[in-house]
Parts: C-alpha cells; sequence; structure tokens
C-alpha cells in the first residue's frame, strides 16, 4: 500500500489528533496553547492558522468526527467522507508549494483550521476508500489502549498504535504471562 505525501501526512495528522483526546491513561492532551503547538510542529498546516483559544476550542470540537473514522468500515466511512467534504464545502485544487510537489487542497487558505483538517481527512480518506485499504485504519489490539492508527507496514500486519509504546508493552505482558505458565 502506497499512498502519495499528501495523504499519509493528512491520515498521521488525523490520527495523531484523535490519539490526544482522553484515552486509556485518562489524559486529554489537548488542552493547552503549548500543547496546540506541539501539535502543529509535528503536523505543519498552512493558510491562516491563530493560535489563540478559540481556535483551539474548536480543533478540540473536531476530534470525535474524526474519531467517528476509525469506527465503522469502508462503507460506513463513506458518508461521514462525504459530509465532511460537504461541511466544509470542499472545492479541491492542485497547488505546489513549500518543497512538496502538485498536490491537493481542498479548501481556501484562510478557511478556519479546524475545517481544513477536518477536510484534509476526509480527502485522505477519500484515498484510502478508492484504494480499498480501509482494514488499514485500526484501533489499537492494546488491552488498554484506545489510540488509533493507520497501517502502513508493507504486509499490514501491525497490531499496536505508535503513542503509547503498546507493542512492546503488550510483548513484555506475553512473556510474563508465559514464564508463569512455565514456572507455574
Amino acid at each position: 500500500m502506497v499512498f502519495i505525501h499528501d495523504t499519509q501526512q493528512s491520515l498521521r495528522a488525523a490520527a495523531y489528533l484523535v490519539n490526544t483526546m482522553p484515552g486509556y491513561d485518562g489524559d486529554d492532551t489537548l488542552t493547552t496553547l503549548e500543547q496546540f503547538d506541539d501539535y502543529l510542529q509535528v503536523n505543519p498546516y498552512t493558510g491562516v492558522i491563530r493560535r489563540d483559544e478559540t481556535e483551539l476550542a474548536a480543533i478540540r470540537a473536531i476530534r470525535p468526527r474524526l474519531h467517528e473514522l476509525w469506527e465503522v468500515d469502508r462503507e460506513g466511512a463513506v458518508p461521514l467522507v462525504n459530509e465532511l467534504l460537504r461541511d466544509g464545502r470542499a472545492l479541491p485544487r492542485l497547488v505546489i508549494h513549500d518543497g512538496y510537489d502538485w498536490h491537493v487542497h481542498a479548501t481556501s487558505d484562510d478557511a478556519p483550521l479546524a475545517t481544513r483538517i477536518l477536510v484534509e481527512a476526509a480527502m485522505a480518506f477519500v484515498d484510502v476508500i478508492r484504494a480499498d485499504e480501509y482494514d488499514r485504519v485500526r484501533i489499537c489490539s492494546a488491552d488498554d489502549c484506545e489510540g488509533v492508527y493507520v497501517d502502513y507496514s508493507k504486509n499490514g500486519s501491525k497490531r499496536y498504535c505508535d503513542s503509547g509504546n503498546c507493542g512492546n508493552r503488550m510483548n513484555v505482558n506475553a512473556y510474563r504471562r508465559r514464564k508463569a505458565r512455565e514456572s507455574g
């Protein structure tokens, strides 16, 4: 599975944003402007960015809509994606900037950042749906994690998110259970 750069970037940004919601550790990790700046450092956006409390509140408010995309299958994602595109008044156009080759923007650069994030995520999910790769849109398999991710592995075997060291933690737990059975 190969997605173009902007699709992968938008999928990662959407997953990152969803994973800021309160989860297995109970903490919401997008409550301050500093945390918002951290998000923007890892997930850069072009266009107008105000970096104020109002914009932070709008970004926090869109997380449940993005999370829904991980809670459905391919067919269930279609109406959600269409709704995001409609609500954002998406009008795709080709652009080139900042060292990136031609890619699609579907909102104006002065649209609210929350709208641009939703529309960019929707456009990325359009690619996932069209490529028939929705089975790679996953929720972490760790017993104590609800993190989301998109599996970019060659063979589609990734089971754990990257946000909580879940793979390592589950491997250690399995090892300890095996050792306990062997010694018991």
